[in-house]
This record gives C-alpha cells, structure tokens and sequence, in this order.
C-alpha cells in the first residue's frame, strides 16, 4: 500500500492508520522534520522503518541521520536512479540498513562543517538574499551580531566578502 501525505502531524497520523513496514519521507521539506518525524515514528510505531530521500542533504546532515541508527534506517538520493529507491525500500522493509552510495560517498568526502549553526542559519537567510537589518529582526539580533557572524563565516571559510562566502559554503556542502 501507498499513501502520500504532506508535513510531519499527517504523516505520523496516516502511519499509525496504515501501520505500514516503511515510510519513505522527503528531506527537502526540511531536515529537522524528517529527523522530528523520524523520531516519533520510531517511539510511536517502533516496528515501522523509516527511509529518507535527500536532494540537497548538506553531508553534516548525512551524518547526523547516520548517526541517528534507530531513528532513520535508511538514506537515498533524490536524483539517483530509481532502482536505489527501490532497493533501499525493500533493505529497509526486510530490517536491514541501507545507505544510498553515493550520499554516503559524498558525506565521506567532504569536510565537516566549521561554521558554527547560527553562522550557517545567518548565511542562509544572506544566501536568499535578506537584508542584513531583516536578520537581524528575524534572528532576534543586533545589525552588528550579524555583521559579527558574516565576518566570522568570511574569516572561516576563508572568503573574499560574503557572496563568495555563500559559494565557498554551498559549494562544501554547509548550506
């Protein structure tokens, strides 16, 4: 059976309906939920398996959920070829882990992140190009704590101003 469902209530809700073997859920809909959701699951329906499908997993990411093992029981690419999915759908169902080779390739070979979480969350906002004033609101900072973490992620990651910050950082796979 199949059953599709948008946002984490939902689909804790339809899972302990349906009782299903695995749930496959979207990492791009925001990778603290599907951890969030993963968890519950796991304390609330313990026999059912999770499986996450990551596009743009960031590889910090990769390994926090690796490190997760009774949380989440298996990982693929959202991109790769469908045979994964599916091959990760039946390890995962028959209780076995399963790690999609290439996310698991690229959380090997990248660095780990040296930015600090309210660093990266301040680029990000920076990256979707919010004024420096309107994070600060947003992040309940002062201007200056912002210019403060911008200068700290230039100095980190060895940019040039902040736009080549953004690329250094998306680039090494922190944002």
């Amino acid at each position: 059976m199949v059953a599709g469902a948008p946002g984490h209530d939902q689909t804790v809700t339809r899972a302990l309906s349906y009782r299903p073997d695995v749930v496959v859920i979207d990492v791009d809909g925001g990778q603290n939920g599907a951890l969030g959701t993963s968890q519950e699951l796991t304390t609330r329906l313990p026999e059912c398996r999770t499986l996450l499908v990551a596009g743009s997993a960031t590889p910090d990411f990769l390994r926090l959920a690796l490190a997760l093992a009774l949380r989440v029981a298996g990982l693929v690419g959202k991109n790769g070829p469908c045979a994964i999915l599916a091959q990760g759908v039946r390890k995962v169902a028959a209780g076995e882990r399963f790690i999609d080779p290439q996310l698991a390739l690229r959380a090997l070979c990248s660095a780990e992140s040296p930015l600090t979480s309210r660093e990266r969350e301040v680029l990000r906002l920076a990256a979707d190009g919010t004024p420096t004033r309107e994070i600060a609101e947003r992040l309940a900072l002062s201007v200056g704590t912002v210019r403060n973490h911008l200068n700290a992620v230039s100095r980190k990651t060895g940019a040039r101003n902040r736009i080549d910050a953004i690329r250094i950082a998306r680039e090494s796979g922190w944002l």
